[in-house]
């Protein structure tokens, strides 16, 4: 479905303090509202509604960017229907409705949005709240809440364009956000992970967080890790390989202390190599007889439970097995959904592949396997 976004950006943003509205405030050295803009830079459709004597400031800022300028409302809920009733393209099913105070917002958190409007009516994003929640009064607590079930919103807002439309079309006066006419509506609305660095400025403090987001420093940008292993296994007696936790009926069997899965090995190696924690022989010494025979899935599980302790995501996965026979390619897809279960990463980031030494050394003899596999891990 095609996507367009509108931007809300027509408050005053007083709370902020400053000279100007807080959207066209610097951050980072562009207006905030120009952050967010490029944040939605990737979609068809651009629509910033704003007030009326900001045309001009909002005009320089959206210089080099396909956007259409639309005058807000006297409030939140006026400045929607006016961006919706901007929209001029036929093709347009999907819209993200989305408060230019939130410049951090990521692609990943979009992208989760859109995702979810081709299963529901609506979406968005939000975080689940996790402190204790009271009620007080003249400075003093007078009472707790339960904080089961509650959620922080954040935007953007997902709907399906004649839904919402229709939706804002019927409802009285004015809402605090988007979902809330949606489900006045009757409209389904589904909850996608949000950020905790989709934050909205709103006060002089929160500018400087949200440029420590936009410009990260050494010290709080994202950390990305790329990991190698390597592994070779010899030919001996059997019947079958084991080779990424799959099961080939081969002439000969791999050897090794444990059962000799070259493959799993050299990624279980490549994960511990990118946190810069050694390889499969100081985790699991193989002079400790109980891991004699045993499976490589409790290596490489490991190594994955160690990555996600020390804050790291898996982010992909390559694997390249060196060897004349067995072929790999029609194993490759069950390969595949193994190691995706075993890591809990999805299978279009694992790739396993095979080649041939084209008969040379020792897997060109046939005398065994070789494996080379990278890794990459990411902390944000």
């Amino acid at each position: 479905m095609k996507t367009g976004v509108i931007i809300v950006a027509a408050g005053r943003g007083t709370r902020a303090g400053g000279d100007r509205p807080k959207q066209w405030q610097d951050l980072a050295g562009k207006p905030v509202a120009r952050w967010t803009l490029e944040a939605f830079s990737h979609l068809p459709s651009l629509i910033l509604v704003i007030h009326p004597d900001d045309t001009a400031i909002a005009t320089a800022c959206c210089a080099g960017l396909d956007v259409t300028l639309v005058h807000g409302g006297p409030d939140r809920s006026a400045s929607v229907r006016a961006g919706l009733a901007a929209v001029r393209d036929a093709s347009l099913k999907t819209v993200l409705i989305h408060d230019v105070a939130r410049p951090c917002v990521s692609r990943t958190v979009i992208d989760a949005v859109t995702d979810a409007l081709s299963r529901h009516d609506g979406a968005a994003p939000a975080l689940g709240v996790t402190d204790a929640l009271w009620t007080g009064a003249a400075g003093r607590v007078t009472g707790t809440r339960d904080r089961k079930g509650l959620w922080r919103a954040q935007t953007p807002q997902g709907f399906h364009l004649d839904a919402i439309t229709a939706a804002h079309a019927a409802h009285p006066g004015g809402a605090a956000d988007d979902v809330e006419v949606a489900l006045a509506a009757g409209l389904d609305v589904a909850i996608v992970p949000g950020e905790d660095r989709n934050l909205k400025i709103t006060g002089p403090q929160d500018f400087a967080r949200a440029s420590a987001i936009v410009t990260p420093t050494r010290e709080t940008a994202m950390d990305i890790r790329l990991g190698n292993g390597y592994d070779v296994h010899r030919f001996g007696a059997g019947d079958h390989v084991v080779l990424c936790g799959v099961k080939i009926p081969h002439g000969r069997g791999l050897q090794g202390h444990s059962d000799a899965d070259v493959g799993m090995h050299a990624v279980t190696d490549a994960l511990y190599g990118a946190m810069a924690m050694g390889d499969i022989g100081r985790h699991f010494p193989p002079s400790d007889l109980q891991w004699k025979g045993a499976a490589s899935e409790i290596f490489l599980r490991h190594a994955v439970d160690l990555a996600a302790r020390n804050g790291f995501a898996i982010s992909n996965i390559d694997l390249t097995l060196v060897c004349e026979q067995p072929k790999i390619g029609p194993h490759a897809g069950a390969m595949t959904a193994e190691m995706a279960r075993i890591t809990g990463v999805a299978p279009d980031r694992i790739s396993v592949k095979a080649t041939t030494s084209e008969r040379l050394g020792f897997t060109g003899r046939e005398e065994g396997i070789a494996a080379i596999a990278t890794a990459t891990l990411v902390k944000p």
